[in-house]
């Protein structure tokens, strides 16, 4: 996230750096510049000896370009460089929709990176693993006990069929370092100015939104020129309305539900009214994203829905005033929303050195990195309440998280459903924002994407 916290203290990080550099030194595997691997040759066994390996780099793009998620890397990078100085790794890191552009023309070509983030939806991951462009990664999550370290709720998320049809289950193409979940972000300040309480539920949230509206704030702040932001104040609110078991298969893109609903009408019609209650900032399909939390950070606005993954900005920009919550559907009920895991990293198949590459994503995503990861301000996918702070907008995040994914259900991003799904949705969404698209043809448009993959096998 854009700006850099100041931590607990630079005598835990270095700490923890020190024991991350030191504590892998028997498990990790190395191969030379070969693209022949375990994943293509069962006979090859994992190489473990990244130091014997000689002088290489590992090219690793990754979009964790904000504040806390580019200081984590950093510092991981930098631990991974000075236990081997024999590697060198050449990072080229870009916003997310940078490299949702750049990746696929990158994997297509002679010059692919060794490392990359691939999103997990169908349109990105699903197409990567059936068009041959990533290596499953089971030899080595065999070797390093992957499965021990992560539960199968996790693992699922970048699971696939060999052919990319089958998403939830089958070889493992990658390992995510953070979890997510998506929620509403609030200012302290202009709750206490207007007389409220942190809503509990979603009636209680809808209450003070139209308090703050009455009182001449901006509600709700959105962002969504880049069309997927809205997604994030749609899951949560369908969440509420859909049975989580449709969500799931309509979210994976698994047959046997239906978006032809009069509860995914109701969903959509909730947005349209929240738009046309003025609950949103104006021009929000020509707002931009970043500059919509940092319009909560000025004070310009009461709530932000968004993921966990603003925290530690929101917090470097606000402090103690910001504060974040999961509405339930009722009070005393724990909370349904989106979530999951942050974009997995993974191995392409035309890296030349898919053992090195492999050790990096162990050594990013073991006990020690996750230590890391908490210092840094991001939330830990692996034994989350054990790295939760004391205070803050980011304990919010870690209680809401481990309540949501232990009590209620975390829900798919829906645009995992298909290889067509997010611009579908993203240009449907902008059409109820601004009042093009009814919900009913919102619905029918997402039916016809949904229908179209699910019939196809």
């Amino acid at each position: 996230m854009p700006s850099s916290r100041r931590r607990r203290s630079s005598v835990v990080l270095t700490a923890a750096l020190s024991a991350l550099a030191l504590s892998l030194a028997a498990c990790t595997p190395g191969s030379g510049s070969n693209n022949e691997s375990p994943a293509a040759d069962p006979d090859r066994a994992v190489e473990t000896d990244v130091a014997a390996m000689g002088e290489q780099t590992l090219t690793v793009w990754d979009q964790e370009v904000r504040g806390g998620q580019n200081e984590q890397m950093t510092q991981l990078n930098d631990a991974f460089m000075a236990k081997y100085p024999n590697i060198t790794i050449d990072r080229n890191s870009q916003s997310f929709d940078d490299l949702a552009t750049t990746l696929r023309l990158a994997l297509s070509g002679e010059d692919a990176p060794d490392v990359v983030e691939a999103n997990n939806g169908r349109n990105a991951m699903g197409d990567f693993v059936a068009a041959g462009q990533l290596l499953p990664l089971d030899p080595w999550a065999e070797e390093y006990g992957w499965a021990d370290r992560y539960p199968d709720s996790v693992l699922q998320y970048s699971q696939y069929s060999e052919d990319g049809k089958t998403f939830g289950s089958g070889n493992l193409y990658g390992l995510p370092q953070v979890g997510e979940v998506v929620g509403v972000f609030y200012s302290k300040p202009k709750l206490a100015e207007l007389g409220l309480e942190v809503p509990e539920d979603w009636s209680g949230f809808e209450a003070a939104m139209k308090t703050a509206k009455e009182a001449g704030e901006t509600p709700l702040l959105l962002g969504n020129i880049e069309k997927w932001p809205a997604l994030h104040v749609f899951g949560p609110v369908q969440g509420s309305l859909v049975s989580t078991e449709d969500v799931e298969k309509l979210g994976f893109g698994n047959a046997g539900a239906s978006w032809t609903t009069p509860e995914n009408e109701e969903a959509a019609q909730k947005l349209a009214d929240w738009q046309s209650n003025g609950y949103f900032n104006d021009g929000v399909n020509g707002t931009d994203y970043d500059a919509a939390w940092q319009s909560l950070a000025a004070g310009d606005g009461v709530f932000l829905m968004g993921g966990s993954w603003l925290a530690a900005d929101l917090q470097d920009a606000m402090g103690d005033d910001v504060g974040f919550f999961v509405p339930a559907d009722a009070a005393g009920e724990a909370p349904k929303t989106t979530g999951g895991t942050g974009l997995p990293f993974t191995v392409t198949s035309e890296s030349e050195n898919p053992d090195l590459a492999a050790a990096y994503i162990d050594f990013i995503t073991s006990d020690e990195a996750m230590a890391i990861l908490a210092e840094t301000g991001n939330l830990p996918v692996v034994d989350t309440q054990k790295y939760a702070p004391e205070s803050g907008v980011l304990q919010d995040v870690y209680s809401e998280f481990g309540t949501v994914s232990a009590d209620g259900a975390l829900l798919p991003y829906l645009d995992y459903a298909t290889p067509t799904m997010a611009d579908t949705m993203g240009e449907a969404l902008q059409g109820v924002l601004d009042g093009r698209t009814s919900p009913q043809e919102f619905t029918e448009a997402l039916e016809a994407d949904y229908a179209e993959f699910t019939n196809a096998g």
